[in-house]
């Protein structure tokens, strides 16, 4: 697969502190690509200088061939990117948003109805194109957004947390649309801090204290799981959480709905050994079901093999 991201040994800090601490990684040609990791991990910032918006203390990297560090305005023009912060203007409307938008990317006249038209068929916003923005609401808002970072038909996409605050409907529905970017062919480089979210990646790099803990496909990671997971539901669940999550035969205990997953070592027999403590807590009903490992999961038993 011909690799359009490559980083060697990344860093960035600000002073004292260190953001991003010697990554390294590469994304192949049509590729979703996942950072997971929580706020504050270093995901924004290694986005930003892989845009060329933040120059790296150390290390090396390129993106559609060109590097981070000599070439970052090559870059802003073959990239297409969506920050965190809606970044339209509210007192334009959403085809004068698009038009202007494309104008920087140097699209004019035919060429840039042409995308524009395109854009709002993409983002199924063709009826709305005369609308204020400031009338939108917040999911359609992400969609104009993402029609904007791919006005000038970028090769790469970089979505930074691009489905925040949007309902589970449009986080869906932008999903769909990543995956046709996909199937064209274009790379996508997307960071999120949803596990669920992070399921759709081809591949994901998580990410803690601006060091890469783990990369590899979901279902990779689950499998290189060195745990059971079992899923217990009882009744008073919290109650019970308290009183199983210390016990010294689990490995990790945390809530899911109103259930508790347990991780423990293979092969240890959980049922035998938890029944006494549920019945010390004078419950005798209990289901106990050994369930396949969740990102979630991964996520956590990483983040304490880290230390948090």
């Amino acid at each position: 697969m011909e690799q359009v991201v490559t980083i060697d040994k990344l860093t960035k800090q600000f002073g004292d502190f260190t953001a991003v601490n010697g990554i390294s990684l590469s994304v192949g040609r049509g590729e979703i690509f996942g950072f997971l990791g929580p706020n504050g991990a270093g995901k924004s910032t290694t986005i930003k200088m892989l845009c060329g918006i933040l120059m790296p203390t150390l290390g090396s990297g390129t993106v559609n061939g060109f590097d981070i560090i000599s070439e970052q305005d090559r870059i802003k023009q073959t990239i297409g990117y969506m920050s965190q912060r809606f970044s339209l203007y509210d007192d334009l409307t959403v085809r004068e948003n698009l038009e202007f938008f494309g104008s920087i990317y140097g699209l004019a006249n035919r060429a840039l109805r042409k995308r524009i038209s395109a854009v709002l068929e993409m983002a199924g916003l063709e009826k709305r194109g005369n609308e204020m923005v400031h009338d939108l609401p917040g999911g359609i808002k992400q969609r104009l957004a993402l029609g904007s970072a791919i006005i000038h038909d970028p090769p790469v996409l970089f979505l930074d947390e691009p489905t925040s605050g949007v309902d589970p409907i449009m986080r869906r529905n932008f999903w769909d649309i990543i995956y046709r970017f996909s199937e064209e062919g274009k790379t996508i480089f997307v960071t999120t801090h949803y596990m669920d979210e992070a399921e759709h990646c081809d591949r994901i790099a998580l990410i803690i204290g601006g060091k890469i803990i783990a990369l590899d496909s979901p279902s990779g990671l689950k499998a290189a799981l060195p745990y059971e997971v079992y899923s217990l539901g009882v009744d008073d669940f919290l109650r019970v959480f308290e009183h199983v999550a210390p016990l010294d035969f689990i490995s990790e205990a945390a809530i899911f709905g109103s259930d508790i997953h347990i991780l423990c070592e293979k092969g240890l027999p959980l049922k035998t050994r938890i029944k006494p403590v549920l019945e010390n807590l004078g419950i005798s009903s209990f289901r106990l079901t050994r369930v396949m490992p969740a990102l979630e999961d991964v996520f956590v038993m990483r983040a304490r093999e880290y230390g948090l």
